[in-house]
C-alpha cells in the first residue's frame, strides 16, 4: 500500500509563504500599480498580464517534487532582501521607475529563498525569475534598434540597386520617403521573442548549453527578421507605387511576418528537443515532513519587516528634503549682446520649475541658451527621463538627425556633453546638452541619477538643471561649435554660479 501524500504538512507553510509573497505587493503598492499602468498603456508590454499565470502553472507542474522537499528558512537571504529594498530606495530617490519595478519583483524569489529555503528556491528558480519578464523594460533598446533597422534597410536597398538618400532614420528612394520610427524598431518583436524563447527553452531542453543557445537565437533572429521585414515593406511599397504596405497595412504585415518567423524558429528548435527529466520517486511521509513552523513564520515576519522599512524611510527623506523656495537664474548676466530669437526650436523636456531661454550675438556669431531648472521632482516633472528628448515626441517639422558624446575644453576644464544635429528644412542647428546636479556637470543619465539619489539620501534636496547651448550653421557644424566654444569660455563659470545660488 502506498504511503499517503504529505500535502497536509505543507498547507500551513504554504499559506504563510503566500502571505509573505503578497506583502511586497501591498507595501510597494504604488510600484506595483506603475507596472500594471504600463501594461495597460503600451501594447509592447501587454504580455505582462500572462507572466504571473505562466509562472504559477510552472510551479504547479512541479508540485509533486515540491511536496518531497524539506522546508528550512535561509536566514542569510534576508541580507539580499534588504539589499533589494535599498536598491528600491535608491531608485525611488532618483526617480528611476524601471529599477523600482525590478527591485519589487526581485523581492519575490528572495522571499521564497528566505522562508522556504534553498532547495525549494532552486527547484523553482526558473518560474520565480521568469516573473522578472513582467517588468516593462526594453525602451532603452528602441534607438539602437531604429539605427540597426535603418542601416539594414538602406544597405539592402542599395544592394538591390535602388538609390537612397538618407538623413538619420529617414531616407528617400525614387518612389517616396520612408522613416524608421518607434513602431518599426522591432522592440515588440524582440521582447515577445525573448519571452517565448525563454519559456520554450525551459520546457524543451535540459542542457544549459542548449537553453542558452536557443535564448540567444530568440534575441538575434527577431532583430535580423525586423530588418528583413522593413526592407520588404519598402520594396512592396516601391514596386506597387505605394498602394500596398502603406499606413496600418505594414504593421499588420509585420506581425504576420513575425508569426511566421517564430513558427520556423520553434519548429527548428524542436529537432534538438530533449525529453523531460524523470521525476523522483515519491518518498514516505517521514522524508518530507521536515517542517518547522516557528522558523518559517519567523522568517516570513522578518522578511516583511525588512521590506516595510524602506518605503517609510523614503517618505521621511522626501519630507526632510523638500525645498519650498522658488528658484531663479536672474544672476546670470552674459557679456554678449542680447539678440532676437533665430529659431523656435525647444527641447522636448518635462515641465521644469524655472526656465531660462535667451539668444545672444557677437559680431557674426549667434548662440542660444536654454536652462531648465528642476526642484522637488515628480514623475511628471523630472530632469532625467526617457521621455525627455531633443525634439518633442510627435514633432513633425524638426528632425533629429544624430546625437554623439563629446568632450570640450572650456576655461581649462574638460566638459562632457552630448552634441545633437537637428534641422527643419534649410534651418540647421547644433545643440550641446548636459546636466548640472550636485554642484557639478555631467552628460551621463546614469551618473546624474546616482548624484540625485545621493543628494536626497543626504537630505540635500533634488535640485538639478538641464543646460542647452545651440547655434545655427549653414555649411559645417564647426561654425556652430566655434561660436558655442567662444560663448562658454566666458560664461560657463557665471552660469554655474547662478545655478549654485539656487541651492542656498
Amino acid at each position: 500500500m502506498n504511503a499517503p501524500r504529505p500535502y497536509p504538512a505543507h498547507v500551513l507553510p504554504g499559506i504563510v509563504l503566500a502571505v509573505a509573497l503578497l506583502a511586497p505587493l501591498t507595501i510597494y503598492l504604488d510600484t506595483a500599480r506603475s507596472i500594471v499602468s504600463i501594461w495597460n498603456s503600451s501594447e509592447t508590454f501587454v504580455h505582462g498580464y500572462v507572466i504571473a499565470p505562466i509562472s504559477l502553472w510552472l510551479v504547479w507542474r512541479r508540485r509533486e517534487e515540491l511536496m518531497q522537499l524539506p522546508l528550512k528558512p535561509c536566514w542569510p537571504a534576508l541580507v539580499f532582501l534588504a539589499a533589494a529594498g535599498f536598491g528600491w530606495l535608491m531608485a525611488e530617490l532618483a526617480n528611476v521607475q524601471v529599477v523600482r519595478q525590478y527591485m519589487l519583483v526581485a523581492m519575490l524569489p528572495l522571499i521564497v529563498l528566505a522562508v522556504a529555503g534553498m532547495k525549494v528556491a532552486r527547484t523553482l528558480a526558473f518560474p520565480l525569475f521568469f516573473l522578472l519578464l513582467a517588468v516593462p523594460f526594453g525602451e532603452i533598446f528602441i534607438d539602437p534598434l531604429i539605427r540597426f533597422t535603418a542601416d539594414f534597410t538602406v544597405a539592402a536597398l542599395q544592394w538591390t540597386g535602388i538609390p537612397v538618400l538618407r538623413n538619420g532614420s529617414h531616407f528617400e528612394i525614387p518612389t517616396g520617403s520612408w522613416s524608421v520610427v518607434e513602431a518599426c524598431s522591432g522592440v515588440r518583436y524582440l521582447i515577445s521573442s525573448f519571452t517565448l524563447g525563454c519559456l520554450y527553452a525551459y520546457l524543451n531542453y535540459r542542457s544549459r548549453l542548449r537553453r542558452a543557445a536557443f535564448v540567444l537565437l530568440s534575441i538575434v533572429v527577431p532583430i535580423i527578421a525586423n530588418g528583413v521585414r522593413a526592407y520588404l515593406i519598402v520594396m512592396i511599397g516601391h514596386l506597387s507605387g505605394n498602394r500596398l504596405a502603406a499606413g496600418v497595412d505594414h504593421l499588420i504585415y509585420g506581425w504576420v511576418f513575425f508569426g511566421i518567423v517564430m513558427f520556423l524558429m520553434f519548429w527548428l528548435g524542436s529537432f534538438w528537443r530533449e525529453d523531460e527529466a524523470v521525476p523522483p520517486a515519491p518518498r514516505t511521509h517521514a522524508a518530507s515532513a521536515s517542517v518547522r513552523m516557528p522558523s518559517i513564520a519567523g522568517a516570513a515576519i522578518a522578511s516583511i519587516a525588512f521590506l516595510a522599512f524602506w518605503p517609510w524611510y523614503a517618505g521621511m527623506v522626501d519630507r526632510a528634503s523638500f525645498n519650498p523656495a522658488t528658484p531663479s537664474l536672474s544672476s546670470f548676466a552674459p557679456e554678449w549682446k542680447e539678440a532676437k530669437p533665430f529659431t523656435d526650436w525647444k527641447p522636448g523636456f518635462m515641465p521644469s520649475n524655472m526656465e531660462l531661454r535667451r539668444f545672444f550675438e557677437r559680431g557674426q556669431e549667434h548662440v542660444g541658451v536654454s536652462v531648465m531648472f528642476y526642484r522637488n521632482q515628480r514623475p511628471d516633472a523630472q530632469l532625467i527621463s526617457s521621455s525627455n528628448r531633443f525634439v518633442p515626441e510627435g514633432e513633425q517639422r524638426w528632425l533629429h538627425a544624430a546625437t554623439v558624446g563629446r568632450i570640450e575644453s572650456v576655461a581649462g576644464h574638460e566638459l562632457a556633453l552630448r552634441e545633437a544635429r537637428i534641422s527643419a528644412g534649410s534651418s540647421q542647428l547644433l545643440v550641446w546638452s548636459w546636466y548640472w546636479i550636485d554642484g557639478r556637470f555631467t552628460a551621463s543619465d546614469y551618473v546624474g541619477k546616482l548624484l540625485q539619489a545621493k543628494e536626497k539620501l543626504l537630505l540635500r534636496g533634488d535640485d538639478g538643471a538641464a543646460l542647452f547651448l545651440f547655434a545655427p550653421y549653414t555649411y559645417s557644424p564647426e561654425e556652430a561649435r566655434a561660436a558655442m566654444r567662444s560663448f562658454l569660455a566666458g560664461h560657463l563659470q557665471p552660469l554655474e554660479a547662478a545655478l549654485g545660488f539656487n541651492r542656498q
